[in-house]
Parts: C-alpha cells; sequence; structure tokens
C-alpha cells in the first residue's frame, strides 16, 4: 500500500475509521468523523478510496458497507515503514526508543519479556 502517500489527510483519516472497525458504511464513518463533512463529500472520498484501490464494497439492502482491500497488517507495516524513514531517518532503533519512552507506552512485564524474545530471535536469524 505504498500508494497511501497519495492520501489526502481526510482519506487517510476514513482510512483510519475502516480498519479500525473492519467495515463501514458512509454514516459509520461521518459518526467517527471530527467536524465531518457533508454525507454527500464522505460519498464521494468513499468512492474515490474504492477507485484508488484501497476499499471495496458489498451492497447491503439499499446501503454500501466498504471493507480494506488490503489486511491490516499489511497497513500496518507499510505505516510503520513510513513512520520510521519520515520521522526517525530510518532507524527502527530511534523508533522504538521514542515508542518507549512516551509515558502510556510503558509496558507489562510479559510484554517486555515477549520483546526480549523478538530481540533474542531476531539476533539468531542475523537481522
Amino acid at each position: 500500500m505504498d500508494n497511501e502517500t497519495q492520501l489526502s489527510r481526510r482519506e487517510r483519516q476514513i482510512m483510519d475509521i475502516v480498519y479500525q472497525r473492519g467495515r463501514a458504511t458512509v454514516a459509520d464513518v461521518i459518526e467517527k468523523m471530527t467536524r465531518p463533512p457533508s454525507y454527500s463529500a464522505v460519498r464521494a472520498m468513499m468512492g474515490i478510496l474504492e477507485q484508488k484501490g484501497h476499499l471495496r464494497h458489498e451492497q447491503d439492502g439499499a446501503r454500501y458497507v466498504y471493507l480494506p482491500t488490503v489486511p491490516v497488517s499489511t497497513a500496518q507495516r507499510s505505516a510503520l515503514k513510513r513512520l520510521v524513514r519520515t520521522f526517525f531517518n530510518g532507524s527502527p532503533r530511534e523508533a522504538i526508543a521514542a515508542l518507549a519512552e512516551l509515558p502510556e507506552a510503558k509496558l507489562s512485564k510479559d510484554e517486555l519479556r515477549a520483546l526480549s524474545r523478538l530481540i533474542e530471535q531476531s539476533e539468531r536469524e542475523g537481522r
């Protein structure tokens, strides 16, 4: 999903909402948006996202239900790559250090152990 850089702020906001919900109607998206534009504007943006290949729709009676075309795990990796490249000069270490310093990022002992296992596995595999 490298063409996500071509999305407008509103389009990214819509995609975030659809990913959070898993599937969404235009009304669902409007409900979650801060200062949403008109119904027809959101419907048009979702149609554009469908044309760009980010969304697909299913018919549910008279309404369309939109779903992302890319699995959330793929979108997460793409977003993380872009974030690390843009804000941390491509350094995953810098990104992890910044994340660990956030007060809301306090990790439990179980989470720390899981991260330690991932680091050990990465070292074994030579990454």
